[in-house]
């Protein structure tokens, strides 16, 4: 649907594999964030039951993606880490705009490309890996982002127009690529 305008170098991984216990403990709040996100979307938004009915289905997968990595981290001997800020995450949500129109366009645009980069990075680390059962995990998890990012850009065009969804959408685009690219590479998502 649209293509993020900064490519993570297959480097990011290097961290990731050095510290993989420590990735699945930011991976792990990351499904949780997401889950607790779509709950706040159905929850701001009762009156429009499209977005509702997406949101509780998403946020339901998300919670069961937790429960997935929760449980690849017991089998590893390893815990939940207390839940921390993710700069990137702050960066990327001090781009929505105030007003409702602009809040739900701006929330579901940001969401999609949140998505799309962890989409980007989930499959940068199943290719990473060793084949076996936690590369396998990690292509499914690629295959479910790819979708979610899709469900948030449908739902903007449900909601606005494609002119208006398309227009934000680049300056959402150009500002998440400048974001991404500072990044420091670390064990975790972003």
């Amino acid at each position: 649907m649209f293509k993020l305008r900064f490519t993570t170098p297959s480097s990011w991984t290097e961290p990731v594999l050095a510290d993989f216990n420590r990735f699945l403990q930011d991976h792990a709040a990351a499904e949780k964030k997401a889950s607790g996100m779509a709950v706040s979307m159905f929850s701001h938004y009762p009156d429009k039951p499209l977005l509702v009915e997406a949101m509780v289905n998403l946020a339901l997968e998300e919670m069961n993606h937790f429960r997935q990595v929760i449980k690849l981290m017991h089998e590893r001997g390893i815990f939940q880490a207390p839940d921390e800020k993710d700069p990137y995450i702050n960066q990327i949500r001090a781009l929505i705009r105030r007003g409702p129109d602009e809040y739900l366009l701006d929330r579901l645009l940001t969401a999609a490309i949140i998505e799309a980069r962890g989409c980007e990075r989930f499959g940068l680390v199943a290719d990473a890996l060793p084949e076996g059962a936690l590369k396998t995990f990690y292509r499914v998890i690629t295959e479910s982002e790819a979708r979610h990012h899709e469900l948030f850009v449908e739902l903007a065009l449900e909601y606005f127009s494609k002119s208006t969804v398309e227009s934000r959408l680049d300056q959402l685009l150009d500002a998440e690529a400048a974001i991404a690219a500072e990044l420091p590479h670390r064990a975790a998502l972003h």
